[in-house]
C-alpha cells in the first residue's frame, strides 16, 4: 500500500492537554499547498476490486491492486490486465510494452534502484515463474530481473518502505528469503538479500486470530521504523497494534506504545485491528494514524486520526490530537506539503459527538479529506468521492474503501473500490494535479506590542487606546456602524472575529468576520455555515493564537480553548481546558494577545495582564499578572469587545 519514489466528550478534534508534570506539545501552523480539488482528466480507468499502490519511475506512474481490467477512457473498451499496470503520467497513454502476468493482487509499489520496480501482493507466480509475493520487474517490459532474489516464502506482502539501500517489508508472512521473520522484515533494496542484523518479529494477533503488519513507515532520516497491524506483541515486548523500531544501530523496539488501540472497537469480529495506514509528517517529528473500527472512543481510538510525537517515550502515549469521523472508516493518509490527506469512507471530519451522523461541529467531507497537521482540523478542500449523473453503467460513485494515497511527482494519487471523485468518472483510480492548487498561509494576531487596544463602548462605536504593551495613551471615540450586536471580539490578520447575536440561528448567534485594518469595520460576514450550533455569544472574552481560539466563558471560571482553522473558519468541536493558577476568569471580559501576554478586562473595570505559555503548566499564574489601568469614568474595561491592532 506504501507509495514508492522520492453532552460534549472529551475524546474529540484532539486530545486533553497532557498532566501537569509534562510539557504540552503545541503545534503551529505552516505554510502549506494544496493539490487541486479538480481530479485530473487524462487518468486511465480499472474495473472490478481496487487499486491499492502506485509507484513512479521515470515519465511512467505504476499502478497495482485487485482489478482484473483496464481502459484508456470511459467509452473505450475494457482490456484484461490483472493487478498491475503502468500509463504514461503526461498523457494518461496506457504502456503497451509493460505487461507482467501475476497470478494474485499487487498491495504494494517501490521505485526500487537500478531502474527497477518491486512489487509486494499475495501472487505465487510472475510470468509463469514461481516468485511468492515480492518481485523486482524490469519498469519497461515487466520482465522479473532475475538477479534480485527477495521472496516472502511465508505468505503475503501488504507495506514496502524504501529509505535509502534499505528496503522495509512488513506483512502477514513468517519467513523471508528462508529465513524466520514474522510480520517485518529488511532487505537490501539493490539486491533483495535478507538483512540479518534485523531481527524484529510482531507477533500474537489480538481477538485469537494470527498477527500480521498491515502498515509501515519510515521517518525521512531513516532513524524510526512506524509499524501498525495485528499484533500484541514486538520481540515479547507489549505492543499494540502500533510500535516504533529505532533504526540508528542495530535495531532495536523503542520506549513507546499507547493504550488506545488494545480495547476493541464497536465490531471486532469484523475489525480485528483497525490501525489502517501510517504516515510520518515532513522532517519526521511527529506521525498520523488513520483508523476504521466503528465506536469505541474515547476509551480507544476508533474511526479517527490521530496525531503521535516520534520523539516521546513512555508507555500510555496519546495522540496530540485526535479528529474522530463519528463511526466512519479511515482506510489511508499521506503527509505532502504540509497537509495531511486522508480517505476512506466517512462522511464528516471534526465529528466527535455523534454517531453515524453529523453531530455538533461536523464538517462535511465525503470520503476524502485534506487537514492541517498542527491541530487536525479540516481546511477548505472538499472534492468529494461522489460520480456524476453521465456515470458509464455498470459504475459506483461510493465504495468502503481508499486503499491508497500517494503523493507523486505531479500531484496526490488516489485509489479507490469506487468509480467516483470529485463528481466525476475516475474508475478505481485518478490523481489531484498540483497545478491548479493553492497556498495555504497561516495567520495570527498581530506580533508586535505597540498599538492600539479597541474597546467596543456601545453598539456602532468602539474607544481606540493607545497601546505600548505596558501602558495606555489617551482614548478617541470612533464611530463603527457596521459593529452591532457584537460580543466578544478577535484579532487575526487583517480581520476581525466576533461573535454577533443573529435570530434565526440555532443558538442565536453566530462568529462572523469583518475586514479590518485600523479604518472602518467592514461589513460581517457569516465565518462558517458549520458553526451555527455554537453558542458563541456565551464567550466573555476571545482571542486567537496558532490554530486554536482562547475564551472564556459565562457561567465558568476557566481559560479554555478549542481549535479553528482560518482556511474555512471552522471551530473545533470539543472544548479543552488550561491548567491555570490565581485568576479569576468568570470575572474576565474581553482578551487580546499582545506580545506573549494575555491583556484582559473584567467585571471591575481593571484592564491587567498577564504571561501566557500554553505549553506550561501552568499556563498562566496569576502571581505575574499586573495591573495596567483601572476602570475611569469614561473608561471601563468591562465589557468582551475588546481586541488589539497595529493600526
Amino acid at each position: 500500500m506504501r507509495a514508492a519514489a522520492v453532552t460534549l466528550v472529551t475524546a474529540a478534534t484532539v486530545l486533553a492537554v497532557p498532566s501537569a508534570a509534562s510539557a504540552a506539545v503545541v503545534p503551529a501552523p505552516e505554510t502549506a499547498t494544496l493539490v487541486s480539488a479538480n481530479p485530473a482528466d487524462s487518468t486511465p480507468h480499472a474495473r472490478d476490486g481496487e487499486t491499492r499502490a502506485f509507484a513512479q519511475v521515470g515519465s511512467t506512474v505504476y499502478v497495482g491492486g485487485s482489478f482484473t481490467q483496464i481502459r484508456q477512457t470511459a467509452t473505450a473498451a475494457w482490456t484484461t490486465q490483472r493487478y498491475l499496470f503502468g500509463y504514461d503520467r503526461t498523457t494518461g497513454t496506457i504502456s503497451t510494452t509493460f505487461l507482467p502476468v501475476l497470478d494474485g493482487a499487487v498491495n504494494s509499489l517501490i521505485a526500487g534502484p537500478n531502474n527497477t520496480l518491486i512489487v509486494g501482493g499475495a501472487f505465487k507466480t510472475v510470468n509463469g515463474v514461481s516468485r511468492k509475493n515480492l518481485v523486482a520487474l524490469n519498469p519497461s517490459t515487466g520482465a522479473i530481473v532475475d538477479s534480485w532474489v527477495g521472496r516472502s516464502d511465508g505468505g503475503t506482502v501488504r507495506d514496502l518502505a524504501l529509505h535509502g539501500n534499505w528496503l522495509y517489508v512488513g506483512g502477514a508472512f513468517s519467513w523471508l528469503n528462508g529465513t524466520a521473520h514474522t510480520g517485518l522484515g529488511r532487505l537490501n533494496a539493490t539486491t533483495g538479500a535478507i538483512d540479518p542484523t534485523f531481527n524484529i518479529n510482531a507477533t500474537v494477533g489480538r481477538h485469537t486470530t494470527s498477527s500480521y503488519v498491515w502498515t509501515i513507515d519510515v521517518s525521512p532520516d531513516g532513524g524510526t521504523l512506524a509499524v501498525g497491524g495485528n499484533f500484541t506483541l514486538v520481540n515479547d515486548l507489549a505492543r499494540n497494534q502500533m510500535a516504533l523500531v529505532d533504526l540508528t544501530g542495530t535495531p532495536t523496539v523503542l520506549d513507546w506504545s499507547t493504550e488506545k488501540f488494545v480495547p476493541p472497537c464497536a465490531a471486532p469480529a469484523t475489525f480485528v485491528h483497525y490501525v489502517q495506514d501510517v504516515k510520518f509528517g515532513g522532517d519526521g517529528s511527529w506521525f498520523v494514524v488513520g483508523t476504521n473500527g466503528g465506536g469505541g472512543w474515547p476509551a480507544a481510538y476508533c474511526d479517527a486520526l490521530v496525531r503521535f510525537e516520534t520523539a516521546a517515550r513512555g508507555t500510555g502515549q496519546l495522540g496530540t490530537w485526535v479528529d474522530y469521523t463519528g463511526n466512519d472508516t479511515i482506510t489511508s493518509v499521506e503527509v505532502a506539503d504540509n497537509v495531511i490527506y486522508l480517505g476512506g469512507h466517512f462522511r464528516w471530519l471534526n465529528n466527535p459527538n455523534a454517531s453515524d451522523r453529523a453531530g455538533n461541529g461536523a464538517v462535511d467531507r465525503l470520503g476524502v479529506a485534506a487537514v492541517t497537521p498542527a491541530t487536525g482540523m479540516p481546511v477548505n478542500w472538499n472534492p468529494r468521492r461522489s460520480g456524476s449523473a453521465s456515470m458509464p453503467a455498470g459504475t459506483s460513485g461510493w465504495g468502503s474503501s481508499v486503499p491508497v494515497l500517494w503523493r507523486g511527482s505531479d500531484g496526490l494519487y488516489f485509489g479507490q473500490n469506487s468509480d467516483g471523485m470529485g463528481n466525476e468518472y475516475h474508475g478505481r483510480l485518478g490523481m489531484f494535479p498540483l497545478s491548479g492548487g493553492r497556498t495555504i498561509t497561516p495567520k495570527n494576531p498581530p506580533t508586535e506590542t505597540t498599538g492600539n487596544l479597541y474597546l467596543g463602548t456601545t453598539d456602532g462605536e468602539v474607544a481606540k487606546v493607545p497601546f505600548d504593551g505596558t501602558a495606555l495613551g489617551t482614548p478617541a471615540t470612533v464611530s463603527q456602524p457596521a459593529y452591532t450586536g457584537a460580543g466578544a471580539t478577535w484579532r487575526v490578520a487583517d480581520r476581525i472575529y466576533w461573535a454577533h447575536t443573529v435570530a434565526g440561528t440555532p443558538s442565536g448567534s453566530r462568529i462572523d468576520i469583518s475586514l479590518f485594518n485600523g479604518g472602518a469595520i467592514g461589513s460581517p460576514w457569516e465565518a462558517s455555515g458549520y458553526n451555527d450550533w455554537y453558542n458563541a455569544a456565551n464567550l466573555t472574552g476571545a482571542f486567537f493564537l496558532d490554530g486554536r481560539l482562547y475564551y472564556t466563558r459565562t457561567g465558568a471560571n476557566g481559560l479554555y480553548y478549542r481549535y479553528f482553522e482560518i482556511d474555512g473558519n471552522y471551530l473545533g468541536a470539543t472544548e479543552f481546558s488550561l491548567p491555570t493558577t490565581g485568576v479569576t476568569w468568570s470575572g474576565v471580559r474581553g482578551m487580546a494577545w499582545v506580545g506573549g501576554r494575555i491583556v484582559y478586562g473584567s467585571t471591575d473595570g481593571t484592564l491587567r495582564s498577564v504571561p501566557f505559555d500554553p505549553t506550561a503548566a501552568p499556563a498562566v499564574s496569576g502571581a505575574d499578572a499586573t495591573v495596567i489601568a483601572p476602570a475611569t469614568p469614561d473608561l471601563s474595561w468591562s465589557t468582551p469587545r475588546t481586541f488589539f491592532s497595529v493600526q
